[in-house]
């Protein structure tokens, strides 16, 4: 390459590079904060009533519990975690004590979390005797040098940071237990099963220092093969956080999620194509995995406090809440006028 040609590359050069200064994402507003929950997508038109105010009720209490440590200054990781928790404990999600069967009928669960000040992430998949699988997945960030444990060997680690084991009979809930079996059977008369919902549980926070954080928590898919894991608890497919794009937490046919890297693929056109977060999150779920048949959605958050909850089903349940105070609670349907609940009992 001849002198002119190198100056001619690095003019092209400084200009992409001055390029992306311009087109630079402002930095985060000084107190501002925003806690966004999602409760899986699917379809909700067959869902019992007294179901959907159930599970409004549940998000509506793990916004609280997120929105109580972001207003008083505390870490969007704490946030992020505090909520996810509240789902997991409630038995009405898949997560936690509502996860899904697998095939031999014991719920196996997934989890993960990511701070996107230090992008540290931990996550857990396989497990069958953790409670919170969340926390477990934030102490594998914290307190190992990995990123992802399994089966015995989280739960060995568990028990090693006091985590006291639980009985597979600590997840037993009728609903799905009955719904497992519908699956079974199904399966026997080679009749097709279809879940209506994926419940999986997910959270993104911004909090007053404008860091982000994002976390996801599931027990998977109806029927699952033992030993089966999906995007949840795998970073950059189900879960995501960087403070130089967004934090993602996705949900919906976890194949699909691993496959387009969902998650970091959204963050990313953020990052580099600087495109509006609700364009990059459309792009990715109502194009890309709607071309190849995938279903699910996403709930996205910027540094800017942008959010998009977009999905490809008929549903998905979220919860917003920002400085104000007031959960916007939606998604049950896609013309179910959102419910304004204060953040502060």
């Amino acid at each position: 390459m001849d002198f002119r040609s190198t100056k001619i590359v690095r003019f092209c050069s400084l200009v992409v590079f001055a390029a992306v200064i311009v087109k630079a994402a402002p930095p985060p507003e000084a107190g501002n904060f925003v806690l966004v929950v999602h409760g899986g997508a699917g379809n909700y038109a067959g869902a019992p009533a007294e179901q959907i105010e159930a599970r409004r009720a549940v998000i509506t209490k793990a916004v609280q519990a997120g929105y109580g440590i972001l207003a008083r200054g505390g870490a969007s990781i704490d946030a992020v975690e505090a909520a996810l928790r509240v789902m997991e404990d409630s038995g009405l999600f898949d997560a936690g004590r509502g996860a899904y069967y697998t095939k031999e009928g014991v719920p196996e669960l997934d989890a993960a979390i990511m701070d996107g000040r230090t992008l540290g992430a931990g996550s857990v998949a396989s497990v069958k005797h953790i409670a919170n699988p969340i926390h477990l997945a934030r102490l594998v960030m914290e307190k190992t040098p990995h990123v992802l444990l399994v089966s015995a060997g989280a739960e060995e680690f568990a028990k090693s940071q006091g985590i006291e084991l639980v009985s597979p009979y600590y997840f037993y809930n009728e609903r799905e237990w009955d719904q497992y079996k519908r699956a079974a059977e199904a399966k026997k008369t080679s009749a097709v099963f279809r879940e209506s919902e994926h419940g999986t549980v997910g959270a993104v926070a911004l909090d007053q220092a404008g860091n982000l954080a994002a976390g996801t928590s599931t027990g998977g898919t109806v029927l699952k093969m033992p030993g089966r894991v999906g995007d949840s608890p795998i970073i950059g497919a189900g879960t995501y956080a960087n403070n130089q794009s967004c934090a993602v937490s996705g949900t919906g046919v976890g194949e699909f999620f691993m496959r387009n890297i969902v998650a970091a693929d959204i963050c990313e056109r953020v990052r580099y194509l600087h495109v509006p977060l609700d364009q990059a999150a459309n792009e990715v779920v109502m194009k890309e995995l709607v071309e190849q048949h995938g279903e699910g959605g996403v709930i996205a958050l910027d540094r800017q406090g942008n959010v998009a909850t977009t999905y490809n089903t008929t549903g998905m349940m979220t919860g917003t809440v920002r400085a104000d105070g007031k959960i916007r609670l939606q998604g049950w349907s896609k013309t179910a006028e959102p419910i304004i609940v204060p953040a502060v009992k």
